[in-house]
């Protein structure tokens, strides 16, 4: 897409997928048609949660990612409204975006399956996103293809900061050899409770914190985030807020107030004050970028606890 030939502060690379949430009343055996009680399709993927709400919170944020050219036109129009860079954004004929279904039953239990789209195979791709990146600050790694990302974290080095955030994927698509691989030549390393736990198996570890890269964000649900940057560390408490009644997104969009924080000259204890109360309001509404904050308002939910971290 482009053609604004903007400088970006952030590069984000992941998926930009489509999802389709259904809702039904019991999963019946296999061979047996269960009706759909409700369907709803959205925006989603760790892509476009991170560079949406970072560009909304004011930091000049390139998306780089592919999609098919059956990808909606109200989420382009939608990405792109955000102030969203899209010079790296690519529409490939013959693909099919990344897709996301969602099957949920009245108890709530659920089944996923996850089409990985163009974002999963991009090194058989003949078009290669990198001329956004190349003159970021900040590179953000999602989810996607290893290899690929690996192959773009070597063609970078010695530019732009970069920082591994696998998310769900370091579970099923990364393994040791390729994290391992990837992990020296990161700066950063962000990762949730759960992937936490993964990553210390592959690497070998008691405490993700102690993973041999210069920054680690751990973030553990409603116990806060914690995380080590050089030789310090540090335990970041849940920003209060309205009463939570949806969690999607609230990590990718802590990153994003991360960043924010970042762009804006914070250093990086008052940064990561800054990104849990940009979730504190993700939470309050259904929907990972519904009630994404201004700039003001977050810095406002987060100034209190700058004196608690010294």
């Amino acid at each position: 897409m482009g053609g604004r030939h903007l400088k970006s502060f952030l590069s984000v690379y992941g998926h930009v997928t489509v999802d389709q949430i259904i809702s039904i009343d019991q999963f019946l055996p296999p061979g047996i048609t269960a009706d759909a009680l409700s369907k709803k399709t959205t925006l989603g993927g760790t892509g476009p949660n991170i560079a949406v709400a970072a560009a909304r919170l004011g930091c000049p944020t390139a998306l780089c990612a592919y999609v098919g050219p059956d990808f909606p036109g109200k989420y382009l129009e939608f990405i792109e409204g955000s102030g969203v860079i899209m010079d790296d954004f690519i529409v490939l004929e013959g693909e099919e975006t990344s897709t996301c279904v969602i099957v949920n039953d009245r108890d709530l239990n659920t089944r996923v399956f996850f089409y990985q789209g163009p974002q999963g195979h991009a090194d058989s791709l003949d078009v290669r996103l990198t001329s956004m990146a190349r003159s970021s600050d900040f590179v953000h790694f999602c989810t996607g293809q290893a290899s690929h990302y690996i192959s773009l974290m070597e063609e970078f080095r010695g530019g732009p900061r970069m920082a591994l955030d696998p998310a769900q994927e370091v579970h099923r698509v990364w393994n040791a050899d390729l994290i391992q691989r990837a992990l020296p030549m990161a700066d950063a390393l962000f990762c949730n409770e759960l992937e936490a736990e993964t990553l210390c198996r592959y690497l070998g570890l008691n405490d993700v914190l102690d993973a041999d890269v210069g920054m680690v964000v751990n973030t553990v649900g409603a116990e806060g985030s914690r995380a080590r940057f050089g030789d310090e560390k540090m335990d970041i408490p849940v920003i209060p807020g309205g009463e939570p009644v949806d969690v999607t997104g609230a990590g990718d969009t802590y990153r994003a107030g991360f960043y924010a924080a970042r762009y804006r000259g914070y250093d990086i204890p008052e940064s990561l004050v800054v990104a849990p109360a940009v979730s504190s309001f993700v939470v309050e509404k259904v929907g990972a970028l519904t009630n994404i904050p201004t700039w003001e308002q977050a810095l406002e939910r987060a100034e209190p606890f700058f004196a608690d971290i010294g």
